[in-house]
């Protein structure tokens, strides 16, 4: 199964803003060039682009999916149950280390949020990039089979 990357967005600070980009450089064991999140394994967070809609549907709202603050959004592959699995998106590769818990602010974003993403890894997934390269929206994305 192949998909797509839709969106990037880059968060300058803790709880800061989190701005579009038209492309990003991933950085091997580091992060994203510019991301305030940076080492550690929450290098890159993802999204999907069918769940977000499914969600928003469910709450009867239609607010931007930067409010869910991950770095990328994706369509036409299932992030679900994907922990230890590599995610290639355009030449670079993410091993997925687990599922985005939603906390508190998704809440302060649409009241019912933080509950909605709780179910099925709603709410995403993070991951360490361990192959670096540009990454822009259109880019292929897919597992590696293992």
């Amino acid at each position: 199964m192949t998909g797509k990357l839709e969106k990037i967005w880059i968060k300058r600070a803790k709880r800061g803003p989190m701005d579009p980009v038209e492309k990003a450089l991933l950085i091997k064991d580091e992060g994203i060039r510019s991301n305030a999140n940076q080492r550690g394994k929450r290098q890159v967070t993802i999204i999907e682009k069918e769940v977000w809609r499914e969600m928003m549907h469910e709450l009867n709202a239609d607010i931007d999916p930067s409010a869910r603050r991950a770095n990328c959004m994706v369509s036409g592959i299932s992030l679900r149950e994907s922990r230890g699995k590599i995610l290639r998106m355009g030449d670079c590769a993410i091993e997925i280390y687990g599922e985005t818990k939603p906390c508190e602010r998704m809440d302060e974003a649409l009241p019912g949020l933080q509950d909605a993403m709780q179910i099925n890894w709603r709410g995403g997934v993070y991951g360490v990039i361990i192959r670096g390269g540009e990454i822009k929206p259109g880019d292929v994305v897919y597992f590696d089979d293992l």
